[in-house]
């Protein structure tokens, strides 16, 4: 399972990293404005590198064993995917997130929660 979990969180994580950096304006619609600035876009796409890097790591890390460094990267990611789900519940509640963030709240809760059971039993 934890194959798996890797394994969709480096899709996931990839698509995101290229959608900010190829297409920034279609992947913030609602939350970008569609006269955004060269600088927001620049910033978006910034964003997009990191994301690409920690989904290449996720990847290179599915046949990692089960001690030492995977431990490490499921510590990351619980607490990427921790604080990204911690923002959409606050966006959600306020009211000041947009309509598609109840999605991505469930998919990062859903990593969250993955990641933080996979570190328990890591822990054992």
């Amino acid at each position: 399972m934890i194959r798996l979990t890797l394994t969709l969180s480096s899709v996931y994580l990839a698509v995101v990293g290229l959608a900010l950096l190829f297409v920034p304006l279609q992947f913030g619609v609602g939350a970008v404005p569609a006269d955004a600035s060269t600088e927001l876009i620049a910033l978006l796409r910034l964003l997009g590198g990191p994301f690409l890097g920690i989904a290449v790591l996720n990847w290179l890390s599915r046949g990692t064993p089960f001690v030492g460094s995977l431990r490490k990267i499921l510590i990351a990611n619980a607490v990427g995917f921790g604080v990204v789900a911690l923002n959409d519940v606050w966006g959600v509640a306020t009211g000041e997130a947009r309509e598609s963030a109840r999605l991505f709240l469930g998919v990062h809760l859903g990593f969250t929660l993955a990641f933080l059971i996979f570190l328990r039993l890591s822990g054992r």
